[in-house]
């Protein structure tokens, strides 16, 4: 194992409890989105500070610099432990208890303050809290970067080993191949959207079922309603959450199948590394690739919609759509529309890119809060050629920049791009999985994506972790070719 053996099982111990109290602080986040009762926010934002104190401390335990500086490692999984402690515990030093207190605090109370105005279409009323908590993650960055880019120093908290110039340079070279293709699909004719009223109860029945088909272990999971889906917890309690509408099915089947992947890679782990830093995904990006493959590459595949039509006719009758065939150019429809968890495979990437702008040039001072929703309006007007109608489709839409997830955004994309390089190899390692995927049966795709990627956990840098399974460098050349084709059969480009 390592030269030192009894002060690196001493750390990992410590670190073990420290991974738990950080588990009970997710079920607080969990319990605030799903359970929690509308008057309790205040009491939950103190006990949000509370934990954050009480991990912080934790995480700058000077304990931890001796056991680092004495622990010797000769073997993979102990260097890679080593490394993420040592990469956690260098930022907390780096900030101090007072900010991460505050910040805990202060999110917990945007959150409550942002769904009231999302509600309410009152901007106005958001942006004092919003300035708060810029602010702070502001003085958080200039903690983290040194001197450095600001904004570079908060990505690095999702998506280590990047940059925003890295990112945008990707998008530079997304941008033209997408905008393209968008104007050939909008000026194509397009099928009809669902029509009708599907009752919500079995909505979340057949949610249920596409959970299991994809293989979530609901024995270690749960799936309740939120306003916004989300995945919560690691190792034996990973809860997801999706929501439903009457006019929109797919709304919840698909937050469903996304939020699933997610949950799949934590289920997927090798529980030798639980409550270790290999124990959870190993970054945004490289979580989002599991979320994406099983929502988009399989979900939305001709072969896996023509099983899901049949079952969508078996519980909710006829439906107005004529065959498997109409049903996948209607799951797969582009169409214009404000809201980015809405957007088709075609659009999101476009959304994406808005707010990756709009947040580097807030970090960077370029842009004040006071001027963020013009700048929205504008550029969205510019990117897809119509005006935001009210401020709950504009800037008001996310729940992220009200508890600070500045640099989160980008990750979505990194995650797209990383299913492309997935699912090509995939599809070269499993030439008849349509045939698996026509009856329902994800367990081949599933597999494949167990082995090679989510058993790992955090064992190898995000990049590294993509490039082994894939064998490939990552690119985003794989997604690109995969959306030109699907979309110009789809729409007889």
């Amino acid at each position: 194992m390592i030269a030192n053996s009894s002060v690196y099982d001493e750390l990992m111990a410590f670190q073990r409890d420290t991974a738990a109290l950080k588990g009970v602080a997710g079920r607080l986040g969990w319990d605030q989105e799903t359970m929690m009762p509308a008057g309790s926010a205040e009491q939950r934002a103190d006990e949000h500070s509370a934990m954050s104190k009480i991990i912080h401390a934790r995480q700058t335990d000077p304990r931890i610099t001796d056991w680092l500086n004495r622990a010797e490692p000769t073997d993979p999984v102990a260097s890679a432990n080593l490394r993420h402690i040592r990469r956690a515990h260098e930022k907390m030093l780096k900030v101090p208890e007072r900010l991460a207190a505050e910040i805990a605090s202060m999110t917990s109370r945007a959150q409550g303050i942002w769904a009231n105005a999302r509600k309410d279409e009152d901007v106005a009323g958001f942006l004092p809290i919003l300035k708060t908590v810029i602010a702070l993650r502001t003085e958080e960055a200039q903690a983290l970067s040194e001197g450095g880019d600001l904004y570079d120093a908060l990505l690095d908290n999702f998506e280590p080993n990047t940059s925003g110039a890295k990112i945008a340079a990707m998008f530079d070279a997304m941008r033209p191949g997408l905008v393209a293709l968008r104007e050939a699909v909008l000026a194509a004719d397009a099928p009809a959207p669902l029509a009708g009223s599907f009752d919500e109860d079995v909505q979340l029945e057949l949610s249920r079922e596409l959970a299991l088909a994809f293989g979530y272990d609901m024995e270690c999971g749960r799936i309740d309603r939120a306003v916004h889906p989300f995945s919560s917890g690691s190792g034996l309690d990973v809860r997801i959450t999706t929501r439903t509408s009457p006019a929109d099915p797919f709304n919840c089947l698909y937050s469903t199948i996304h939020e699933v992947g997610h949950a799949a890679y934590e289920q997927g782990i090798d529980r030798v590394h639980y409550l270790t830093p290999l124990g959870s995904g190993v970054s945004l990006g490289v979580h989002e690739s599991q979320s994406r493959i099983y929502e988009n590459q399989i979900g939305r595949s001709r072969a896996f919609t023509g099983w899901l039509f049949g079952r969508m006719r078996d519980l909710f009758g006829d439906f107005g759509v004529q065959d498997a065939d109409h049903f996948y150019q209607v799951v797969n429809r582009v169409n214009d529309g404000f809201i980015r968890t809405e957007a088709d495979e075609l659009q999101y990437n476009l959304h994406i890119m808005l707010r990756f702008d709009l947040e580097r040039a807030l970090m960077s001072g370029d842009l004040q809060v006071d001027d963020l929703e013009a700048a929205w309006n504008d550029r969205f007007k510019a990117d897809f050629g119509y005006a935001v109608d009210k401020p709950s489709n504009g800037m008001l839409q996310d729940v992220h920049w009200s508890v600070g997830l500045i640099g989160y955004f980008p990750t979505y994309s990194l995650g797209n791009v990383y299913a492309g390089c997935l699912h090509a190899a995939m599809r070269k390692a499993l030439p008849d999985l349509d045939s698996d995927l026509a009856r329902g049966d994800t367990s081949k795709a599933t597999g494949w994506l167990r082995t090679h990627l989510q058993q790992y956990g955090g064992l190898y840098e995000p990049v590294e972790t993509i490039e082994n399974a894939a064998g490939m460098a990552a690119s985003e050349k794989p997604l690109l070719a995969y959306l030109d084709n699907k979309f110009r059969d789809l729409y007889a480009l």
